[in-house]
């Protein structure tokens, strides 16, 4: 039986990574789409803008509580998990850490040189950026959902 810290981690993990997995998926499903539609200008400058707001305050705490939370609910429940939980949180904790490590590899210097490229040619720039970095978006999305879904289980 798991203390009431450890559930309570567990519940605040689910939480979060939820949050986070949903904010992942609508971006994938409705955000990007919309923006394919546009001007390569209209893109690039809207693309500008979601990178220099979306690490915010609130961004920030779900990015660093989907793995933080997760990691604190497994080591502090050692021992106390059974034969499914302990393994359910350890793989949401490697998803998590997995969609991390794809984000600061991949996404954020997309983003970045996206930046870079401010009054430059727009139609180079979405051309170097746009099809990468919603491959990346897609695999972290995937990755945020499965570490929901086995916290979910976890539970």
């Amino acid at each position: 039986m798991m203390s009431a810290m450890t559930s309570l981690l567990l519940v605040l993990a689910t939480i979060v990574t939820g949050l986070y997995a949903g904010f992942m998926l609508t971006f994938l499903t409705g955000i990007m789409p919309g923006l394919a539609d546009l001007t390569d200008e209209q893109f690039a400058a809207a693309m500008r803008r979601f990178n220099e707001k979306v690490p915010g305050p609130v961004f920030l705490v779900l990015f660093l509580g989907v793995v933080a939370l997760p990691a604190a609910a497994f080591f502090t429940g050692l021992g106390e998990h059974d034969e499914v939980a302990g393994p359910a949180v350890l793989a949401a904790l490697i998803c998590s850490v997995a969609g991390h490590l794809i984000t600061v590899a991949g996404n954020i210097p997309l983003n970045n040189a996206l930046a870079a490229s401010e009054g430059g040619d727009d139609s180079a720039a979405r051309a170097a950026f746009e099809s990468r970095w919603n491959m990346l978006h897609r695999v972290r999305t995937l990755l945020s959902l499965a570490a929901f879904v086995l916290l979910v289980v976890a539970l």
